[in-house]
C-alpha cells in the first residue's frame, strides 16, 4: 500500500511557501494534506499509483482555498502585507517547465520581487502559474487543482507571466544588483539626502510591514525624495535612541538585501527591486512573526 513517506514534504512545504508566502502557512496546509491522506480508507489510498503527485494536488488545492479567503484576512491585518523573506538561495525545482515560452525567470531563482509580484495574482493565476512554471506539473495537472480546463489554466499562467515580465521583476543580473544593494546601503549610511536620492528611481515605492508588532508606515511611501527621507529618518530614529544595530549583506530569497540586527535579532530586512541600476521597490520586513529566521 502506498504510504505517506513516498511524499516528498521538502517539496510540497517549498510548494505550499510560494504559494501563500509565510511558513506558517505553508506549515498548516501540508500537515492539513497529511491529515486528508490518513483519512482516506485503505482501498482509497490503494487506488492512489502516485503519492507524490496526489500529495501536491491536495496541498495546491488546500492553498488555492486559503488564497480565496486571503483578502478577507487581509483586511483585518494591520498595515501592509509583505511575504516572509527566508535566507539563502532558495531555487526553483529541477522540473519547473524548460519551454522559453512558458519560463519567466532568467536564472532559476524565486526572489523576494517575484513573491511581492505573485501576491498580487488572482489564486487561480497563481496556483497555475506556481504549478507549472516552478514545479514543471503538466497544465492537465494544474487543471485538476483549480478545476478549469487545461487550456484556461495555460491561460492562467500565461497572464501571470505577462504580469510578471511587465512588473520587470528581473530586470537586472544578480552581480548588477548586489552592487546596487551595496550603493544603497553606503548611501543610507552617508545620511545625505542627495546621496540616497540618486540611488532611487523617481518613481520608487516603498512599503513596511509591521504587521502592528513593530511601528511602520501603513501606508506606501512613494517618490525618491519622500522614501529617501522615511529611510534616513530610520537611520536617525534609530542613532537618537542609542540603538546598536548593524547592518549586514546577505543572500535573501536568491538576491542580495539588507539583514539589520540587533543583540542577535533582525529588527529589519530590507529588499530592493532593482532596475536599470536604480532601486524602483522597497520593502522593508519588520514583523517579528516573519524574520524568525534570523533570530539567533
Amino acid at each position: 500500500m502506498p504510504d505517506a513517506e513516498d511524499a516528498d514534504r521538502g517539496r510540497l512545504l517549498a510548494t505550499a511557501f510560494r504559494l501563500l508566502g509565510t511558513t506558517a502557512d505553508a506549515e498548516d496546509a501540508v500537515q492539513e494534506a497529511y491529515v486528508r491522506w490518513f483519512r482516506l480508507a485503505p482501498g482509497e489510498r490503494e487506488a492512489v499509483r502516485n503519492v507524490d503527485a496526489w500529495f501536491t494536488t491536495v496541498v495546491g488545492r488546500i492553498c488555492l482555498d486559503v488564497l480565496g479567503s486571503a483578502r478577507a484576512r487581509r483586511e483585518q491585518y494591520t498595515g501592509e502585507w509583505l511575504p516572509e523573506p527566508r535566507p539563502g538561495s532558495d531555487l526553483a525545482s529541477p522540473a519547473a517547465a524548460t519551454d522559453p515560452a512558458e519560463r519567466v525567470s532568467l536564472d532559476d531563482q524565486v526572489t523576494s520581487a517575484l513573491m511581492v509580484v505573485l501576491d498580487s495574482l488572482t489564486p487561480a493565476e497563481r496556483v497555475s502559474f506556481v504549478l507549472h512554471d516552478l514545479f514543471g506539473l503538466s497544465f492537465v495537472e494544474v487543471a485538476d487543482v483549480v478545476g478549469r480546463t487545461p487550456q484556461a489554466a495555460r491561460k492562467l499562467a500565461s497572464d501571470a507571466r505577462r504580469d510578471i515580465r511587465e512588473r520587470k521583476v528581473r530586470d537586472t543580473s544578480p552581480v548588477d544588483h548586489e552592487r546596487v544593494v551595496e550603493a544603497f546601503l553606503a548611501a543610507c549610511g552617508s545620511g545625505r539626502l542627495d546621496d540616497l536620492v540618486a540611488m532611487l528611481d523617481p518613481s520608487v515605492t516603498l512599503v513596511t510591514d509591521g504587521g502592528g508588532r513593530a511601528s511602520m508606515a501603513r501606508r506606501p511611501v512613494r517618490g525618491s525624495d519622500r522614501v529617501a527621507r522615511f529611510l534616513l529618518g530610520i537611520m536617525e530614529k534609530i542613532a537618537r535612541e542609542g540603538r546598536v544595530v548593524e547592518p549586514s549583506i546577505e543572500l535573501v530569497d536568491g538576491r542580495a538585501a539588507i539583514v539589520l540586527r540587533e543583540s542577535g535579532v533582525a529588527p529589519f530586512v530590507i529588499m530592493l527591486n532593482v532596475v536599470e541600476h536604480v532601486v524602483r521597490d522597497v520593502w522593508i520586513q519588520a514583523n517579528p512573526d516573519k524574520l524568525g529566521a534570523w533570530t539567533e
